[in-house]
């Protein structure tokens, strides 16, 4: 068992976001910890949330559009202030450490001349985040990227390229640092 799950707290306040969130999501697991001030938003149906899952004060997680989907796996820690907003599709592993600050969005918009930006089409790509990735603090994932079983991604990172498993990267846009031992 994790340090956070030995140390939470289920209180009738959680148990009510967990019963009334169960209603809304495409699929809930069990004994999952919402804290408050948690939004699903848009289109919940879309979204599915593993087995033992923690999702943090303030976290927004957003499909986007009737077609989009967000995935995330058992045992997967949603920190603090964390953004998803799918356009396409999202997915999470499990076991994954996600701290706080984290944004993930798999879209980005046309930039042509001759046209304004808020008119023009998205460009969407699917992201996987493998299992056991931990993401560290203000960390930006950009469409298309998949993170391999077992990374690391340092704090204050630009992810917008794949990154192998077992690897660990950081900076802006992020680079290979070392490998896990």
């Amino acid at each position: 068992m994790s340090q956070l799950r030995k140390h939470l707290k289920f209180t009738w306040r959680h148990k009510w976001r967990a019963f009334v969130q169960r209603r809304q999501l495409g699929q809930m697991g069990r004994d999952v910890h919402i804290d408050k001030g948690v939004e699903f938003m848009r289109f919940p149906y879309n979204i599915q949330v593993g087995d033992d899952v923690v999702v943090k004060e303030g976290a927004r997680i957003c499909a986007c559009n009737e077609r989009a989907t967000i995935r995330i796996g058992a045992r997967t820690t949603v920190g603090y202030h964390n953004f998803f907003f799918a356009s396409e599709a999202i997915e999470i592993g499990a076991d994954c450490l996600i701290a706080p600050f984290v944004y993930i969005v798999d879209s980005n918009h046309s930039i042509a001349r001759g046209e304004l930006i808020n008119r023009q089409p998205n460009q969407t790509a699917p992201i996987r985040v493998g299992n056991g990735v931990w993401i560290a603090s203000n960390v930006t994932i950009l469409k298309g990227v998949t993170i391999g079983d077992g990374a690391v991604i340092a704090a204050n990172s630009v992810v917008n390229k794949d990154i192998p498993p077992f690897e660990i990267w950081g900076g802006s846009p992020a680079k290979k640092i070392s490998e896990r031992e």
